[in-house]
């Protein structure tokens, strides 16, 4: 378990950038997977999947933050997320890494822009010649639009 001065990171990339969120958000990270698309969704939402019995919705990480379509491929995966009560899966290009960042090598985001997406992150994290932006995952869930989703009785939740 990380200590106060110090954050566990699962580390992804999205094209070429490197993004982290808290460890204890991810439940697992699994290999690309058919995903059910759904009919009148957001467009970042792909669908579903069905993990052991669960129903679990898919959004691209990319088209949410307009950094293009996520073209999958054998390095790509699912990373299946818990924030409050909600479970989904993030896909996101390649999975490199779990690390542990001090604190201290943590500095606010720059204020470049008015809009809410500026809100997405909590910091940017220094190590060495790398920059990870660190995901505010309690921000973005509710903006992914889930409840727009249909739901069994073909109403959205």
């Amino acid at each position: 378990m990380a200590s106060s001065g110090e954050l566990q990171l699962v580390v992804f990339k999205l094209n070429s950038e490197e993004y982290g969120v808290p460890v204890q958000n991810v439940q697992e990270i699994i290999r690309m997977t058919e995903i059910t698309t759904i009919p009148k969704t957001p467009a970042h939402v792909t669908g579903v999947i069905n993990r052991r019995g669960d129903i679990i919705p898919i959004v691209d990480l990319k088209n949410f933050f307009e950094l293009g379509s996520s073209e999958t491929d054998e390095d790509s995966r699912i990373v299946v997320v818990e924030v409050g009560q909600e479970i989904l899966g993030v896909i996101v290009d390649h999975v490199s890494e779990v690390l542990r960042l001090s604190t201290e090598a943590i500095e606010p985001p720059p204020r470049l822009s008015e809009k809410p997406e500026a809100a997405y992150f909590t910091g940017i994290g220094k190590l060495d010649q790398r920059l990870l932006m660190l995901l505010d995952l309690q921000k973005i869930v509710p903006d992914f639009e889930l409840d727009k989703m249909p739901r069994n009785d073909g109403k959205t939740a």
